[in-house]
């Protein structure tokens, strides 16, 4: 895929050659003295290359190393059960670079909102420019127009890597040249799962809702986002790798939950980034709180450990809604992974 020296075949290659273990061990801290070495810092001709490739000036996260454009589908008007949901309420793709931990070759990774039409014209757009799938699914149900999310990725140099993907968006709405500014917002509304930018967008979301009372039952701090209040958090409980990258927060490995409406009567979507053991506890503990399973899905390949993604969903007075998502966070990072069962044998 890449003339870089480190390229994901390359990495194919290499993993082969240790055993893989039938379960995971013990959650693994980020303080442990087996992680690996600190990313290498994007230099300012690399964030320039990125900047100048995709048309748009993004956010640099300086304490992951990681450069993430935001790519909010404006054109797209968006109902739930009939009414009308700001984009920023889960609307929105990103794109994230950053080097591997070895710093000789780059990742991209990305999360695209498409319409059902937009899904395969975007696939073969990126393999023809050296992209790779790692996934395609949906984030909502009750949506109109019906949206589906994938989520594209590749190695090599950060400006390489950053022109194959505007080439490959080059012919779609999701390019920022082919967007319309939004309305009313900052243009530079955040993605699904990338963090926004404090301070980048109207600050309507502090007048519909009581950001003091949802940050005490999350016990985290959001940021208002146009007219929606959004949660992004990391799992710093672990380090989860893929093809020889940290994955984190500012690359798409986050639990987030985002409100839309007001206090009285708010929807919330989100997703919980989970070991394959929490999933069932998750589940769980979201039903229990009469908050919707919306998907339950890989956004990455190749990662270790294997991370499964969750999406929800839930209507009614925010800070019921708040108490759904803090007890989905409270099922992280608690348990032991169990074994794996055995396969039934054929009789």
């Amino acid at each position: 895929m890449s003339s870089a020296p480190f390229s994901r075949r390359e990495w194919l290659k290499t993993s082969a050659l240790a055993s893989t273990p039938l379960w995971l061990g013990p959650v693994t801290s980020l303080a442990g003295p087996s992680a690996p070495g600190k990313t290498p810092a994007l230099s300012t001709a690399d964030i320039a290359a990125i900047e100048q490739a995709l048309g748009k000036k993004g956010n640099y996260v300086e304490a992951q190393a990681t450069h993430t454009t935001p790519l909010p589908r404006n054109d797209l008007k968006v109902t739930i059960k009939g009414e009308a949901v700001p984009i920023s309420f889960g609307f929105g793709g990103w794109v994230a670079i950053k080097h591997t931990l070895d710093g000789k070759s780059a990742m991209l990774m990305s999360d695209t909102v498409l319409l059902q039409e937009e899904v395969n014209p975007l696939i073969s757009a990126a393999h023809a420019n050296g992209l790779e799938v790692g996934a395609i699914h949906n984030h909502f149900f009750y949506e109109e127009p019906r949206i589906f999310y994938m989520h594209i990725h590749g190695m090599g140099s950060p400006a390489e890597l950053a022109k194959k993907f505007a080439a490959t968006l080059k012919d779609s709405k999701l390019l920022p040249a082919n967007q319309p500014q939004a309305s009313g917002t900052s243009a530079a509304q955040s993605g699904n799962t990338a963090t926004p930018a404090p301070g980048s967008a109207s600050q309507l979301g502090r007048e519909l809702f009581d950001l003091a009372v949802l940050d005490q039952i999350v016990k985290y701090q959001g940021v208002v986002n146009g007219p929606t209040y959004k949660y992004t958090i990391g799992r710093d409980d672990l380090r989860v790798t893929m093809m020889g990258t940290d994955m984190t927060a500012a690359i798409g490995l986050n639990s987030w939950a985002a409100f839309a409406g007001k206090q009285a009567d708010a929807h919330i979507a989100g997703d919980i980034a989970m070991l394959e053991n929490e999933v069932n506890p998750v589940i769980k503990a979201l039903r229990a709180n009469n908050l919707e399973v919306v998907a339950v899905h890989n956004h990455m390949l190749f990662d270790q450990p294997r991370m499964v993604f969750l999406h929800y969903y839930g209507r009614g007075p925010a800070p019921v809604l708040a108490a759904g998502f803090r007890a989905a966070l409270d099922q992280l990072g608690k348990s032991t992974p169990k074994a794996m069962p055995m396969h039934h044998q054929a009789h």
